[in-house]
């Protein structure tokens, strides 16, 4: 890797070599880190679900605390590790709504029992029993049966629009491979970092 790396590039040539011959929940899990209103970070795991150079895409329930965190904090950060690989990519920037077309489409491509799962959940909210939950899934798959699930008004999308990219790359002794990738107007400045 060198200074006139696209980190964008870099980071889909790396991500399509993770994903080669593993589950979704190891080349396409990230964690990824928001925010409240008074500073608490939260962090859990997601799927990344697109990365082009608008930035890294992933999907949600805006009322989950991810969701209702990335609309108000309008920040977000993301770490991927693939330890198969050994290398991790943290990236940070603004977050934005992915347009209703692009998370209608996504939506559309999702797995019937998933897309009523989206409708079913009241992501974050407190859940009385495992029961509950099931009679809610159930009620919306009689509600929807025979026809199109639509996506719900309350779920979409977010992109990540990276401000900053370090790639990182495992080597012997501890002397690590670190390149960081900062945003410059239309371009990347490169740097290397100590490990």
């Amino acid at each position: 890797m060198d200074s006139t790396t696209d980190p964008i590039r870099a980071f889909i040539e790396l991500w399509s070599e993770a994903r080669a011959g593993v589950p979704d929940s190891v080349g396409d899990a990230v964690a990824l880190a928001t925010s409240s209103d008074d500073g608490m970070p939260s962090v859990r795991i997601v799927l990344l679900r697109g990365c082009d150079e608008r930035g890294f895409t992933f999907y949600t329930n805006f009322e989950s605390r991810k969701g209702t965190e990335a609309l108000a904090g309008k920040r977000a950060a993301l770490c991927f590790h693939w330890a198969h690989r050994k290398i991790q990519v943290r990236v940070s920037g603004a977050t934005q709504r992915v347009p209703d077309a692009e998370a209608d489409l996504y939506f559309a491509g999702r797995p019937r029992e998933s897309q009523i799962g989206a409708w079913a959940s009241r992501q974050s909210r407190t859940l009385s029993s495992r029961i509950a939950l099931l009679r809610r899934f159930v009620e919306f798959r009689r509600r929807f049966e025979g026809q199109t699930v639509q996506r719900p008004p309350h779920w979409s999308g977010f992109r990540v629009v990276p401000n900053s990219i370090e790639i990182w790359f495992d080597r012997p002794h501890r002397l690590h491979d670190r390149h960081l990738f900062t945003r410059e107007g239309d371009g990347w400045r490169h740097t290397l970092l100590f490990p």
